[in-house]
């Protein structure tokens, strides 16, 4: 069984997600958190139920998922985790925060490993994630899969009534389209947790999401 934890952060209020099973073996999801006591309540939370963190992922390389890669790394020594298509975002994390968000960032962030591609399988504990590319939001967009537990993250390619921005460089209106069309393929019961916003199902967006279809 897995535990989902959800923790907003950062002025964009970010989902960064830490995701455990009975093993206590757990990955951490988009890390965006930004201040120290933001940092501090999700590794805190990682310490005091004795979990043991094996992945920092990445559902994009877009900054305000990853202000907290830092803190990750010092506290855990786990680089983020993003498909080599967002390399660029990750690699000038300083201008991004700049232009993106207009804020200076305190840390260096770290690169991290571009390692994420199509059908990948992410294990930790009892459990596995199989990558999904979803480009489209950005270029190198990806979500997970649980096939076992039926849940989904999608960080910014799907929210509950919307889909994520296609203006930011690398976007594509027409690739997000295809993308959502894939994740639509996924069973109705399939729950969404995506990098804003409530969480959802892949038949409640069937029913009511303008941008998806089978």
């Amino acid at each position: 069984m897995l535990k989902i934890q959800t923790f907003e952060v950062n002025p964009l209020q970010e989902n960064c997600y830490v995701v455990s099973d009975d093993t206590k073996e757990c990955v951490i999801i988009d890390c965006g958190a930004f201040t120290e006591s933001e940092q501090n309540t999700v590794i805190d939370y990682i310490k005091n139920n004795g979990l043991t963190p094996i992945h920092n992922l990445g559902t994009h390389g877009h900054l305000d998922h990853h202000l907290g890669d830092a803190a990750i790394l010092k506290a855990f020594k786990l680089l983020p985790e993003v498909d080599e298509c967002d390399g660029v975002f990750m690699e000038n994390p300083e201008q991004a925060a700049s232009q993106m968000l207009g804020i200076t960032l305190n840390d260096r962030l770290p690169a991290g490993k571009l390692n994420l591609t199509e059908n990948k399988e992410i294990s930790f504990g009892a459990h596995t994630f199989r990558i999904i590319r979803t480009p489209g939001h950005s270029g190198g967009s990806v979500s997970f899969y649980c096939a076992e537990e039926n849940v989904l993250f999608t960080g910014d390619t799907l929210f509950k009534g919307s889909i994520g921005r296609t203006d930011f460089p690398g976007g594509s209106m027409f690739q997000i389209i295809g993308s959502l069309r894939e994740l639509a393929q996924l069973p109705d019961s399939t729950v969404v947790y995506p990098g804003h916003g409530p969480k959802t199902t892949i038949g409640f967006e069937l029913a009511h999401n303008p941008y998806m279809d089978r």
